[in-house]
């Protein structure tokens, strides 16, 4: 009997622990989004806000959604019934201060009593400079919106997506290898100069300025993906630099990746982003 006891409490104990991690890991943590209702918290600053709320009107499908002020954010964060989009400045652990700006998905609960780095973080997204944003991200905000929704929806279906990032979850460019890509000038980094680009770049890359590629991107230009870049005005030390190639129409994110701003690694796309991109690419 003790041995059969032992045998059975063998099988028992790892289902239950099996059980317990299932519990706690992010998909089944986030499993409710849809049902829940998302706060969008607006900043208080004007012009932004009627940008997202015109955005988050036009492209928020994912869940039911109410706009809310900070001060309602910081009543009703502490309350597992919500998930809130925030716009929030970041700070790396060695930066002087806050260098880039988040679109940030979390969910409340009682963690937010410790703030907003405590609580369940879905997403984070940089989209702008802090000191001195381009206008740009307005540009790309129905983008932002999708890639956001995209994100979530992924991580609720495979646990992997979640914890991996964003970096997890870019589309394939086997799907169609001849993919034209449109850098702004703007989103080059210093090393990606002329002689470079004669050597690496084919037929399917071509360099504008900033203006064309964002017109580009308000055109939902397809077949097209066009470049963006996200890093501090000043960078300091510990800061980063990221880098994302979107789908103008259909709002996918093709390329993401970061790297660590030096005298070495300037800000904007580096040789080796494109040596990896041409890689991906077949070429």
């Amino acid at each position: 009997m003790k041995r059969l006891f032992i045998l059975i409490a063998a099988v028992i104990v790892p289902m239950l622990a099996a059980a317990q991690a299932q519990i706690n890991t992010k998909k089944v943590k986030i499993a409710d989004f849809t049902e829940k209702t998302t706060k969008i918290v607006l900043t208080g600053n004007d012009f932004y806000d009627l940008k997202l709320r015109k955005e988050i009107t036009a492209g928020w499908t994912l869940s039911p959604y109410e706009f809310c002020t900070l001060e309602e954010f910081n009543f009703l964060s502490t309350s597992d019934n919500y998930y809130f989009l925030l716009t929030v400045d970041g700070q790396f652990k060695k930066e002087n201060g806050p260098g880039i700006t988040f679109l940030t998905l979390v969910k409340g609960g009682s963690a937010a009593s410790g703030g907003i780095s405590k609580m369940l973080e879905i997403v984070s997204l940089p989209i702008a400079s802090v000191e001195d944003p381009s206008g740009r991200e307005f540009v790309f905000m129905p983008a932002f919106i999708d890639i956001i929704q995209e994100y979530t929806e992924a991580s609720m279906s495979r646990d992997v997506n979640g914890y991996l990032g964003l970096m997890s979850n870019t589309a394939s460019f086997a799907e169609n290898p001849n993919m034209q890509l449109v850098f702004a000038d703007c989103d080059l980094a210093p090393d990606v100069d002329r002689p470079f680009r004669d050597l690496n770049f084919d037929s399917d890359m071509c360099v504008v300025d900033e203006d064309d590629a964002d017109e580009k991107m308000a055109a939902g230009t397809p077949e097209t993906v066009v470049s963006y870049v996200v890093a501090p005005t000043e960078p300091t030390n510990g800061s980063y630099c990221y880098k994302m190639l979107i789908h103008p129409e259909t709002h996918r994110l093709y390329y993401f990746r970061k790297h660590k701003i030096s005298k070495k690694y300037g800000t904007g796309f580096l040789q080796e982003d494109i040596l990896r991109l041409n890689k991906q690419r077949g070429r």
